[in-house]
């Protein structure tokens, strides 16, 4: 029996699937790897340690699971997290580590680049706003602060194509993730000459680019032998995680929106044209001709409920976090909407969307003695999707929404899909697989084998099994306690900005 594998290049793990031809999934696996933070506004990760996690888990997934059954892989499409930054050397060899979109190193560069009329061509030209996410500007902060680096480079990669080349021998890289670089015309389908200018360097510096249904080359031979793949199996080069989750979540058609919360998080819609947003809040990346996803990211998903689960979370062994943060889930549940008047400002990583405040900080507001730690793990809970509604008000102003898909395993969880469904007063539906990033990829390499004739049959082929309907009264509540969450957002901008001055001193 023939099947698809996808292969996703996450923030803080790898994920692979296998999915039979009619879609149902036939097994999955992953492995995680670690962030870097050697100072508060740096967020890195290990190239080589990403690659060999991605082919030792891809190699016992194969061994063990879909070998022993008899299936057969015909095509193997990937997925990787935007904004990642890669300096490699002439023979291919990373100088140092991938920069990922969590880095805030270059925030100056950011900041004085959005205020000149340049920054607002480029964001029209782009569709990525200016911020220190984008490669874009990382490449200017290493060309200042890092010459002999950026003078020895090569190549400047995502982590994706950094993995495909190590695969296939190629340096590609598609068009919809290229659209997160803040070097590459929507448009046109081109890197921008007044980008490469800006970061001075030519476009050789940069892969091939290519559509996303592009298969750049075959495997390496040590790779077939050590996978037990043959010549026949096709390398996708697929997209972007979150182009994949909207396509995954069947997210195709007006009125529709996804929210998408792992690690960071996203509010997505799609349409024909592109949303031109004066404030720069809103991104808009291609993932097909004449197709723009169009949202808003935030840093601060649910790794920032991790982390809160690490630093106060109870812990029954070493290895204890997934149970752990399920308990804390529960114990949040049993605290009422607004959390006794306790509210989270989420942004331990800065902020992207829709304040875009690389110096944005984490705060709980409004603590008083009655207050247990139940209370500010429900007011973390909420605090997060407070910030996903922000995104969502903003999208309002352009795109209608009356309804929306969930997935990540964060806004998975029954109490935060219900959250959301209320705070947002619209339904809120879960796809019958959660992980529509992984669905994506399949309908994405499923196109191209010519199972659907196009992405919009595929997306139109997914099933939601689970909705929340949203109670009115509660939606009133959570109202009230926004209106303080996004006053405060606001008014700390300059406290903000003293206290990363401070620490910049």
């Amino acid at each position: 029996m023939e099947c698809i594998v996808t292969i996703e290049l996450g923030t803080n793990a790898v994920r692979v699937i296998a999915f039979d031809l009619r879609g149902a999934v036939l097994g999955t696996t992953k492995g995680t790897y670690p962030t870097f933070h050697s100072e508060a506004d740096y967020s890195e990760q290990d190239p080589e340690q990403i690659f060999i996690t991605m082919l030792y888990v891809l190699k016992n997934f194969l061994t063990e699971k879909i070998h022993p059954s008899g299936h057969t892989v015909i095509s193997i499409c990937f997925s990787a997290s935007m904004h990642s930054l890669l300096m490699v050397d002439k023979s291919g060899t990373p100088l140092g580590n991938a920069i990922t979109w969590a880095d805030n190193r270059a925030r100056e560069e950011a900041q004085d680049l959005k205020v000149l009329s340049l920054g607002r061509e480029l964001y029209e030209s782009t569709g990525t706003p200016i911020h220190p996410m984008s490669p874009l500007v990382k490449i200017a902060w290493l060309a200042k602060h890092e010459r002999e680096r950026f003078n020895r480079t090569h190549k400047f990669l995502s982590i994706k194509s950094y993995v495909l080349q190590q695969l296939t021998s190629d340096y590609v890289l598609d068009y919809s993730l290229a659209s997160a670089t803040g070097l590459f015309n929507i448009h046109t389908h081109r890197w921008e000459q007044a980008a490469l200018d800006y970061a001075g360097i030519v476009s050789d510096k940069l892969p091939e680019l290519v559509t996303v249904l592009n298969s750049p080359g075959k495997l390496r031979h040590e790779f077939k032998t050590s996978l037990g793949l043959d010549d026949s199996v096709k390398i996708i080069v697929g997209s972007s995680d979150g182009c994949m989750a909207t396509l995954g979540g069947g997210v195709w058609d007006e009125g529709k929106a996804i929210i998408t919360i792992e690690d960071s998080g996203a509010v997505r819609t799609v349409g024909r044209e592109v949303v031109h947003d004066s404030n720069q809040r809103v991104f808009n990346y291609l993932l097909t001709d004449n197709c723009y996803v169009s949202g808003g990211p935030t840093n601060n998903g649910g790794i920032i409920f991790e982390w809160y689960a690490k630093q106060f979370g109870d812990f029954n062994g070493p290895f204890d976090i997934e149970h752990t943060m399920q308990r804390l889930i529960n114990e949040a549940a049993e605290v009422s909407i607004g959390a006794d008047g306790l509210i989270f400002l989420p942004y331990l990583l800065g902020e992207r969307a829709p304040i875009w405040n690389a110096n944005a900080r984490g705060t709980f507001f409004g603590i008083n003695i009655k207050h247990e730690k139940k209370h500010f793990v429900r007011a973390v809970v909420e605090g997060i999707v407070y910030e996903m509604y922000s995104i969502g008000k903003m999208l309002q102003e352009y795109r209608t929404i009356n309804s929306l898909t969930v997935n990540g395993s964060f806004a998975s969880v029954p109490l935060c899909a219900k959250i959301i469904a209320n705070i947002f007063r619209l339904p809120v539906s879960i796809g019958r697989n959660p992980d529509s990033i992984a669905q994506g990829a399949f309908l994405l390499a499923a196109t191209e084998q010519g199972i659907y004739k196009s992405l919009d049959e595929a997306a139109r082929s997914v099933v939601l099994a689970t909705t929340y309907q949203p109670n009115g009264e509660d939606n009133k509540s959570y109202q009230k306690y926004f209106s303080v969450f996004e006053k405060l957002s606001t008014k700390l901008h300059s406290e903000f900005e003293e206290l990363a001055n401070l620490q910049r001193q």
